[in-house]
């Protein structure tokens, strides 16, 4: 393949932005929802900043994302099952469900890592749990989201059709973003990531800290223990542990960054800055182990 038929092939991933005016429909639609019933669902400021963030994400991406998909090319041409894997409805269905996969240890690590977290943390530092806040994707994550899929052109599967589900699983995960949406049926909730499942995931609570995060399916979390259901007694309490004060676009997208920089600056040993910067959150060399394992073993003992 020449470089212009692979650029027209990259060019082909257009479905995201098919369903851009689809995701913005439901915004206003909420939005006007909750004012009539005046339930504040909406926060001015925060939900300007989900749209500058929507606004910085494809900037950001669009390098990283061209150099994966050349990637994707040249590991799919060594595959050694390209000429069994082809576009059959099998293939879709398995891929469907790898990248589920592939998507729930991506966000994990994004939660557990902090030098990912940084650049996850601009979607959960909105206050509101709403359309708009689906939009407001992680910007700094972009730069080694296309890492974790690696291995899928290496199975068979083509670059378009990995970005093609890769859109898909983003598709579904938008309307789990509300707070409309109470229990669905219990077969759907056992198996599905719901707008339940994933208020918890927004939630500060301590209890919710650091769960659920499937895309599609919730099934991953409760096979590896990352899974925490929606309690009445404990209501999801949006944001960060300590929210940021400020709504400047480049503070949202860069504010942990700079936090991260700030305590390798601090640390006294080069072993310490590298925690930091891989650790999970909440870690300090000096001061309370606020990692969310450690707070949640804290409050587990505590009602014991």
């Amino acid at each position: 393949m020449t470089t212009e038929q692979l650029l027209e092939s990259f060019s082909q991933d257009k479905l995201l932005y098919v369903f851009i005016p689809i995701f913005l429909v439901a915004v206003v639609l909420e939005y006007r929802y909750s004012v009539r019933h005046k339930l504040a669902l909406y926060q001015r400021q925060d939900t300007v900043a989900s749209f500058w963030m929507m606004a910085f994400t494809p900037i950001v991406e669009f390098l990283p994302k061209l150099g994966a998909f050349v990637a994707f090319y040249y590991l799919h041409e060594i595959s050694p099952l390209r000429d069994v894997v082809q576009r059959q409805w099998w293939a879709w269905a398995l891929l469907l469900l790898l990248d589920d996969f592939v998507y729930y240890w991506f966000h994990r690590s994004n939660h557990e890592v902090r030098i990912f977290w940084a650049g996850h943390v601009t979607h959960h530092s909105a206050i509101k749990m709403n359309y708009a806040t689906a939009l407001r994707q992680g910007v700094g994550e972009r730069l080694h989201k296309f890492l974790f899929w690696m291995p899928l052109p290496l199975l068979g599967f083509d670059p378009l059709m990995i970005f093609t589900v890769m859109a898909i699983n983003l598709f579904y995960q938008f309307w789990i973003h509300t707070e409309l949406v109470d229990r669905l049926p219990a077969p759907v909730e056992y198996l599905f990531n719901t707008p339940s499942h994933h208020r918890v995931h927004h939630a500060s609570n301590v209890r919710y800290l650091d769960c659920n995060h499937g895309g599609i399916l919730i099934i991953w979390d409760r096979l590896f223990g990352t899974f925490s259901e929606e309690t009445q007694g404990d209501a999801p309490r949006y944001g960060l542990t300590k929210n940021i004060t400020s709504y400047r676009p480049l503070d949202v997208a860069t504010h942990e960054y700079r936090s991260i920089w700030d305590d390798c600056k601090r640390a006294t040993s080069w072993r310490d800055r590298w925690r930091y910067l891989l650790l999970a959150p909440g870690w300090s060399h000096d001061g309370e182990d606020r990692r969310a394992r450690v707070l949640r073993r804290q409050l587990a003992a505590g009602a014991n």
